[in-house]
């Protein structure tokens, strides 16, 4: 899987100008499962990204987690950050995981980071939807299972 994810102030999504999910002080994460992906992936990702040290402390350095300070999260499908762009000037999404899997895997991947204990909204999956955000600090990382099962030895852990 991949994600985006950026430490924001405010963020909300809508659908057909409908808000779907909105949130205060917490993080934004763009999501994708693409092929390969299954179950351990989906929790891998949302372990790691809920432990993310990247709010501040007291001193101002990244050292908190959304656990740690109580934030929220807005989980928004994407696919498109399965785009391949090195050929041509249509971005291919052959890697990307098939619809129905890769909708299981986001409601997966939402339900165990409610599981550990933070609050988590939604897009609508397959939806065009519209994500407003301000980004905090800026703050936006990148990761991806698949590099951390290369880079790790033992997997998931």
């Amino acid at each position: 899987m991949r994600s985006v994810i950026q430490r924001v102030s405010r963020a909300r999504v809508l659908v057909d100008g409908t808000e779907m999910a909105s949130i205060g002080r917490g993080l934004c994460v763009l999501l994708a499962a693409g092929e390969g992906d299954g179950e351990a992936e989906a929790d891998w990702m949302a372990d790691k990204i809920v432990h993310l040290r990247i709010f501040p402390d007291e001193s101002g350095r990244m050292n908190r987690s959304c656990v740690e300070i109580g934030a929220g999260m807005i989980a928004v499908s994407q696919f498109t950050l399965y785009g391949d762009c090195r050929r041509g000037r249509r971005p291919s999404f052959v890697h990307a995981l098939e619809p129905e899997r890769a909708a299981a895997l986001v409601d997966r991947f939402v339900e165990r980071v409610r599981g550990l204990g933070v609050p988590c909204g939604s897009g609508v999956f397959g939806a065009h939807m519209e994500v407003e955000l301000v980004n905090d600090g800026p703050v936006t990382l990148l990761l991806d299972s698949a590099q951390s099962r290369r880079s790790v030895s033992g997997g998931f852990g």
